[in-house]
């Protein structure tokens, strides 16, 4: 912003992360593999065989059982392949032993042969399905693109405080089916009168495209303000702050929120998609481009995007966000698209660098529960 002090910039200084790096030939990337695909393999046969209590309904409509048992398959062997490998070279050989004994678990429980256990109505389950498929996903893309295009090449996939930010990503998509539960009674609840028929059958009749677009604009408005109050009322940035502890910003760092955040979040983000009542394959679309620019935003990926870091939010435009440089501080408050960040003066976008710290100006506690119950802590 023209308004904005200059400041100096200075390079981001990693701390050593040596130890934490993966290298070929030690065993260590061997034995990660293992352990991932045998716990997701024994948490997938378990979806299969409790789907009534363990999968979202909405979710396992979409998928196809019976494809995603090609790919358990796939993951149970290529885990006691890996595992193998890990003892072959003599190192790490716990990583590798954990995914052996979970895939072995997972044989006994049936493995990818097993049918779909009895699937009984229930208003609520634990997102398992969906933990599963989205750990696997985000995995495999995100580490990718963080491995081909990073921005901070010293920072290990294993950075600290990774146990603490996975943590927040099981429990974010466990409850999955709570959050849109409350989220939709929140919007029938408190917009149900506000519903109009005609302007829904109108959005509807609109190219598919357009729809979207106008999904991501009302969207974006409606958390732009919310993002901008959960920093500028005191109390509520105590509860907003733990999302901005992380100081270390990977595909990951996203998941950090507190809990009274999400459940805020999801419920003012659904509010515009239920008055305007767009074409299903619409709102699908819109879902997935979210999903995955929230995911995206946080990566620790330098990838130059061009003329259109100006239409859409980027790492780089996300990462102000997170920056404890001065002038970045409270700016960047768009989820989509920068354009509210530019009509209400709180845009910050240097073209030539990237921040030089992340995290709070007032470090947080650094466990689940001390967060949880830090925005209620007297100061």
């Amino acid at each position: 912003m023209s308004d904005k002090k200059p400041y100096a910039y200075k390079p981001r200084e990693i701390e050593d992360m040596s130890d934490r790096a993966f290298r070929f030939g030690e065993g260590k990337i061997s034995g990660a593999v293992a352990c991932f695909l045998g716990v997701l393999s024994f948490l997938a046969v378990l979806c299969y065989q409790y789907p009534t209590y363990l999968t979202t309904t909405d979710l396992r409509a979409a998928y196809d059982g019976e494809t995603l048992k090609v790919v358990l398959m796939v993951g149970m062997w290529g885990s006691l392949l890996f595992g193998l490998l890990t003892f072959a070279l003599s190192r790490y050989r716990r990583y590798g032993a954990i995914g052996v004994l979970f895939t072995l678990a997972a044989f006994a429980l049936g493995g990818y042969t097993i049918e779909v256990g009895e699937v009984e109505p229930s208003p609520l389950s634990l997102g398992l399905d969906w933990l599963v498929l989205t750990a696997l996903g985000s995995v495999v893309i995100f580490t990718f693109l963080e491995k081909i295009f990073p921005k901070y090449r010293e920072q290990a996939i294993l950075r600290p405080e990774w146990q603490l930010d996975l943590f927040y990503f099981c429990v974010n998509h466990l409850l999955i089916a709570v959050l849109l539960l409350v989220a939709n009674y929140f919007v029938v609840t408190v917009f149900g009168w506000a519903l109009n028929a005609r302007l829904q059958e109108w959005i509807q009749g609109l190219p598919i495209l357009v729809q979207v677009l106008l999904l991501v604009v009302c969207a974006d408005f409606v958390l732009y303000w919310s993002h901008r109050v959960f920093h500028e009322v005191p109390w509520l940035w105590k509860i907003h702050a733990v999302h901005h502890s992380v100081e270390h910003m990977d595909w990951l760092a996203g998941s950090r929120n507190h809990i009274v955040q999400t459940i805020v979040d999801r419920s003012i983000a659904m509010a515009p998609l239920y008055l305007i009542g767009p074409d299903k394959a619409a709102l699908d679309i819109y879902v997935t481009f979210a999903a995955v620019q929230a995911v995206l935003v946080h990566a620790n990926v330098g990838i130059p995007f061009g003329p259109l870091k100006y239409l859409v939010v980027t790492p780089q435009y996300h990462h102000w966000h997170h920056s404890t440089d001065r002038p970045a501080i409270d700016t960047n408050y768009a989820v989509h698209m920068p354009l509210f960040d530019k009509l209400f003066g709180t845009y910050h976008m240097p073209s030539a660098h990237w921040p030089a710290d992340y995290g709070t100006t007032n470090r947080l506690p650094r466990t689940f529960l001390a967060q949880l119950f830090y925005p209620f802590k007297k100061s």
